[in-house]
């Protein structure tokens, strides 16, 4: 049998990335909504469903005709036990869906190649638990996700924004991070928002040029997460089981 991923997109520049060589190398396979471009949502008659970054503001529906709906499916999703990965945008809707909150974030932006710091409950993560201390991420949003929904886990937090990666029940992450992005999807970042990053103060070349040398160590580290989701989704093994936490 065949096992999908339903996959959201809310732009052009911030499509699967390396999401689409990855997950169908380890089983899983891709349907990609774009509602952007006018396409319906479909139903989540799928194993996995995936919603990734895009410019729109979680926080408000107006932004964008398509969030409530998209946040329906997240909802579903996780009531329903289907697996969920949701990266930038998408882990800030997966927030507001549960009752977290998401805000401007009041310390700006954060671009570019960062670091994280795992906190002590990846450990016990079934996804992220042999994550490096500080792994490198790429980081592009100007929101930030201010409170985690009710009963969340608490899995990775940077010094500017600290809900960085979270788990909600035992199948659901949001990642407020990109871990999927080859260069020239950076490169796009960088020159459609130039305008918004040196009003803030910063360089968006100087940006790029510290991000891009980072990209194949964020993969090296990243795309055995991803595998292991791919694993949930799939019925496979993905290597360690869900330990309770004391």
């Amino acid at each position: 049998m065949t096992v999908r991923a339903l996959v959201v997109t809310h732009a052009a520049s911030e499509g699967p990335g390396l999401l689409a060589e990855w997950l169908p190398a380890a089983g899983l396979d891709l349907d990609i909504a774009r509602p952007y471009a006018g396409q319906p949502l479909p139903a989540l008659d799928h194993q996995a469903l995936i919603v990734l970054g895009g410019p729109q503001q979680a926080y408000d529906d107006r932004s964008a005709p398509w969030l409530g709906a998209t946040k329906d499916l997240l909802r579903a999703a996780v009531r329903d036990g289907v697996p969920v990965l949701a990266v930038c945008l998408g882990a800030q809707l997966l927030a507001e869906a549960l009752g977290g909150v998401v805000e401007p974030g009041e310390q700006g932006p954060e671009l570019g190649a960062r670091l994280v710091a795992r906190r002590d409950a990846a450990t016990e993560d079934p996804l992220c638990w042999d994550l490096p201390l500080s792994p490198v991420v790429v980081q592009w949003h100007w929101d930030a996700i201010t409170e985690l929904p009710p009963g969340a886990v608490l899995l990775a937090s940077s010094p500017r924004y600290p809900h960085q990666a979270f788990r909600v029940g035992d199948r659901a992450w949001g990642l407020q991070f990109h871990v999927e992005a080859p260069p020239e999807m950076v490169r796009t970042w960088a020159a459609e928002t130039a305008d918004l990053v040196r009003d803030a103060g910063l360089d968006p070349e100087a940006i790029l040029a510290r991000t891009l040398p980072q990209l194949d160590e964020v993969g090296e580290v990243w795309r055995t997460v991803v595998e292991r989701f791919a694993a949930l989704a799939t019925g496979a093994d993905p290597g360690r089981r869900l330990l309770p936490l004391a």
